[in-house]
């Protein structure tokens, strides 16, 4: 199990490919009040969708490359719409949702997937959770009868929920508890949102997570986990014929539940105050350090500020020609590691981060301060044509890669009608990177990326400072090294 998302993915998902909307988007895909189940559309790259008659909503990606199909069920719910006090339910329903039905015993489905070479898993985030499962084509009827059985015919009781509620509290004290950097996330997270959701962690809150009991396994089973509330992405070697009429056979029995509503947040207040959040702990060995900001994701931006975010992440310090790479790195030395990102993937307001790490003699201190002025740079003088046309084609290839492989373009659009974009946003993508100028990456740099509202936080060794200096060692080339950036929060 993983808290974060491998770069390839984090790119496709985090970059602002996908999950990243701008607002007053158009509506979602019709529900089944509002069309029929035979009712579909066919957007370009044969990407096609249709709902059920109850309200399912169903993506068909076709990819006749390889004798292989990725299917995966996303549910609208994440952590971020748990109830008061209730942190970390969402992850622990998504280990529920691997034991017995009234149908099959516990463990019988992946076992059947196992058998026939196939993967499967499944993630929690701040916004959704979903399940997933790689297997031949002639399989895929298996996994969607396995997969609409549980969505309705779950059995829980006392002792499942205490064994499993011991596993994932098992999962915090090991994942973040034994992790100084988990742990200072949690930190950051909890000061950058002062009143939104995303304040709380995926995985809970420990003294929460102890109380979570099948009482409320079972109200957020009956509340979410219904056809209505769910979208399946069906990629890989199939046509939609196939994946309409194994739909309806399976999933098209289950009846809607509940009715979940719309998903109102509490909203973060204006915010104008600078914050530090430090930790010193033996087990670190290299001090760095990070600053992020409060900005608009795709769903609450202004027409285009997400884009121009997306890319200024990238020309700051998204890959090893960016400006704080070459900079720190390459020319003076001072960094072991820095960069930035834009995690505008969210439903609501995400965040623009900024990070480094000190090499030899140079100081946490002189890295931030190094890092700074690049911004500054591009606050006061903005940034050349030339800069922004190659990040934006660096954007542009980098969706281009994803089309390779199935599972990312499920993860694409799966991520992306989660929380409320459609296929044709998808599609419009690269129209609307295209169209950002120069001037575009400069004034959001500006209205935003305003250090009087940035968390600042230290990581250091025990009794450490900010300005601890750390031993020599060798840079990596400028060729091999990639900046890692923070992952946004998912669970498996």
């Amino acid at each position: 199990m993983s808290f974060a998302l491998s770069r390839n993915v984090a790119a496709i998902f985090l970059a602002g490919i996908v999950v990243a909307l701008p607002p007053a988007l158009p509506a979602r895909a019709e529900t089944a009040s509002q069309a029929p189940a035979a009712a579909s559309t066919t957007d370009k790259d044969d990407v096609s969708s249709f709902n059920l008659e109850n309200g399912l909503e169903v993506v068909v990606i076709p990819d006749h490359r390889a004798p292989v199909v990725t299917h995966m069920l996303w549910y609208h719910v994440g952590s971020a719409d748990e109830e008061p006090g209730k942190s970390g339910i969402a992850h622990f329903f998504e280990h529920l949702m691997f034991k017995a039905t009234k149908t099959y015993p516990a463990g019988e489905f992946s076992r059947k997937v196992a058998e026939i070479g196939g993967q499967e898993n499944a993630f929690t985030s701040y916004d959704y959770t979903a399940f997933y499962q790689q297997v031949a084509p002639q399989a895929l009827e298996m996994v969607m009868t396995y997969e609409a059985d549980r969505m309705e015919n779950l059995i829980l009781n006392d002792d499942v929920v205490k064994t499993e509620r011991d596993v994932v509290l098992e999962e915090r004290r090991s994942r973040v508890d034994g992790d100084p950097g988990a742990l200072l996330a949690e930190e950051v997270n909890a000061t950058l949102y002062q009143n939104h959701p995303y304040r709380m962690p995926v995985i809970g809150w420990l003294h929460e997570m102890q109380q979570l009991n099948l009482k409320d396994a079972l109200a957020f089973y009956e509340k979410y986990y219904t056809p209505n509330n769910a979208t399946l992405v069906v990629s890989g070697d199939v046509d939609l014929e196939t994946v309409k009429a194994l739909a309806e056979k399976t999933y098209g029995k289950l009846p809607r539940r509940a009715e979940p509503g719309n998903r109102v947040r509490p909203q973060e207040p204006e915010q104008n105050t600078k914050r530090t959040v430090s930790m010193a702990d033996p087990r670190v060995s290299q001090p760095s350090f990070q600053k992020m900001w409060l900005v608009p994701s795709y769903t609450s931006a202004k027409p285009g500020e997400a884009e121009a975010l997306d890319l200024l992440s990238e020309i700051l310090g998204g890959s090893t020609r960016s400006r704080i790479y070459q900079a720190l790195v390459v020319r003076d030395g001072s960094a072991a590691s820095a960069g930035a990102y834009y995690q505008g993937g969210s439903l609501d307001d995400g965040s623009f981060g900024i990070y480094g790490s000190p090499r030899g003699s140079a100081t946490l201190e002189q890295v931030e301060a190094g890092v700074d002025a690049q911004i500054a740079k591009i606050i006061k003088d903005g940034v050349t044509a030339d800069e922004l046309e190659k990040a934006r084609n660096r954007f542009l290839k980098s969706m281009i890669f994803a089309r390779d492989s199935q599972s990312s373009m499920a993860r694409i659009y799966g991520s992306t009608l989660s929380t409320g974009q459609t296929i044709k946003d998808i599609q419009e993508w690269p129209d609307r990177i295209r169209a950002v100028k120069v001037e575009d990456i400069q004034d959001v740099a500006k209205r935003y990326l305003v250090d009087s509202r940035s968390v600042t936080s230290y990581l250091m060794p025990e009794d450490g400072k900010p300005d601890q200096k750390v031993e020599e060692e060798t840079p990596a080339s400028e060729e091999t090294q990639q900046p890692e950036e923070p992952a946004q929060g998912v669970v498996q």
